[in-house]
């Protein structure tokens, strides 16, 4: 199978997606992995850039104007008088990936914005009530009423409810994602946003 020598380093099957100017999930998945504290707008670029996929500073402005993508946040850099920049959650990648597969697929702007409204309230309720109840837990385990000797079991439970938790917020938004593209047909790299930025 042909290669894609421009991954910076890593040797990708030249696929489809490719083709059509979008990233594959395993280079999704490695990207999310890597950049656990999220990605600054010239890092999000190079992603595609480093590709061969063009794609610019300029575009994911617009995108972020037109509500597909959240806003920055603004994080405050080492060092005095080093200022800040706006840093995105990595998930912001899948979610650029995605926008590019709908537009190829000829949908609207309109339709794009449509979709990815469907269910968002409903599924940003599960996320916050999930990281309220976890918060919770982890105070609790925190408290005094608890046994020292069990405390590390039980943090270790937590953490694992935790990778449960933002796993289950990846899968709806994942199937959010597939619903609302057209005819519920899947598209590559559906799983936008959320979980991953839960904990």
């Amino acid at each position: 199978m042909e290669k894609n020598p421009s991954s910076a380093g890593r040797d990708f099957p030249v696929s489809p997606n490719r083709a059509a100017g979008l990233l594959v999930d395993e280079e999704l998945d490695e990207i999310e992995s890597q950049s656990p504290g999220g990605l600054t707008s010239r890092q999000i670029v190079d992603v595609f850039t480093a590709r061969g996929i063009r794609f610019s500073e300029a575009t994911l402005r617009k995108y972020v104007q037109l509500g597909l993508l959240p806003r920055s946040i603004r994080v405050g850099r080492k060092g005095k008088h080093r200022g800040s920049c706006g840093i995105y959650p990595a998930e912001v990648v899948r979610r650029v990936n995605q926008v590019r597969a709908m537009m190829a697929a000829d949908l609207t702007i309109e339709d794009i914005q449509q979709s990815f409204a469907r269910f968002k309230e409903d599924i940003a309720r599960v996320e916050k009530g999930v990281r309220e109840l976890i918060a919770g837990f982890e105070r609790e385990a925190k408290g005094p009423r608890i046994d020292p000797d069990r405390r590390a079991a039980i943090e270790a439970e937590i953490v694992a409810a935790k990778q449960a938790a933002g796993e289950l917020v990846r899968r709806i938004t994942g199937v959010e994602a597939t619903l609302s593209a057209r005819g519920g047909a899947k598209v590559a790299g559906t799983a936008v946003g959320g979980g991953s930025d839960l904990f």
